[in-house]
């Protein structure tokens, strides 16, 4: 462990800030913001409306932090947080570091012995979980999935047999292509429910399966989207025929896995011989071919 801060470091806090509605802002947001030295904001001219919604006056020195510059602006806020200052991160709304610019901060002030605090607020992430209707009793947070197709089509693959409730962020235009291909990859018959502008004025829950789901968001979707997803049922092995094992190497070999691979992968997620899944594959190939020529 290092300790080359010493005792007169300052803290980093990470503040949650609301997700749509200004009132679920916490009293302690407000004092965080009016006694902080240092604001590290994802969007400058946000963090000012939200200052001007709580009616809270900062004399903090405000610097933008966001993807585009966060790795070259964090020794800046490491030497702040050295010399003493309270550094306060906020982004656009939630959790600072949850699928937002944060993580590579909080890991330099850790490396450094830093103390990191943070100011609980709204999430996302919890909030779509709690309204899915969905088991909530274990889950996991995915973030956003990848924009490329094959990218996409290889990490939905990768969790179509994890058995926890499964979240994830999506920009409304990608919506009804990353449903669709979770249709294809978890089953079209998946429970789902995609959250849109949560907290805010048009706030909507729409819950179904995954092809009802993506159907729905053909015909185009405004704001700020959450996807919950069913985890796979709890079904043995013996569950799993030939046909769907195939469909699983198929999806991840088209995503450019290769088969060895993805045979592999596909054994692991079903609990059976890697043997079982090529044999099911050797099979199929030969029942197309046969198809093709007869």
């Amino acid at each position: 462990m290092t300790s080359s801060a010493g005792p007169a470091a300052g803290v980093l806090v990470l503040a949650g800030t609301p997700i749509g509605d200004v009132a679920d802002a916490p009293p302690r947001l407000s004092a965080e913001l009016a006694g902080a030295d240092v604001i590290a904001a994802e969007d400058t001219r946000r963090l000012r409306r939200l200052t001007q919604s709580l009616g809270v006056t900062t004399t903090a020195r405000v610097v933008s932090y966001f993807e585009g510059n966060e790795s070259a602006r964090t020794p800046e806020l490491v030497t702040a947080l050295e010399e003493g200052a309270r550094v306060l991160l906020v982004t656009d709304a939630g959790m600072p570091s949850v699928s937002d610019p944060g993580y590579r901060l909080v890991a330099a002030a850790v490396e450094r012995d830093i103390r990191v605090t943070a100011v609980p607020g709204p999430s996302a992430v919890l909030t779509a979980l709690a309204l899915s209707g969905l088991p909530v009793d274990r889950f996991c947070f995915e973030g956003f999935p990848p924009r490329k197709a094959g990218e996409r089509r290889a990490r939905l693959g990768e969790a179509a047999g994890e058995r926890r409730t499964l979240v994830y962020f999506e920009a409304p235009h990608r919506l009804a292509e990353t449903l669709a291909a979770m249709a294809e990859a978890f089953g079209a018959g998946r429970r789902a429910a995609v959250c849109r502008e949560l907290t805010k004025t048009y706030e909507e829950v729409r819950r179904g399966t995954l092809r009802e789901l993506a159907d729905w968001a053909a015909e185009g979707v405004r704001g700020e989207i959450t996807v919950v997803v069913e985890g796979a049922p709890e079904t043995g092995p013996e569950e799993l025929d030939a046909g769907e094992l195939v469909r699983r190497v198929r999806v991840r070999e088209e995503a450019g896995e290769p088969r060895k691979e993805a045979i592999a992968a596909v054994a692991a997620e079903a609990g059976l011989p890697k043997r079982e899944v090529f044999d099911a594959v050797v099979s199929a190939k030969h029942a197309a071919n046969r198809s093709t020529t007869g």
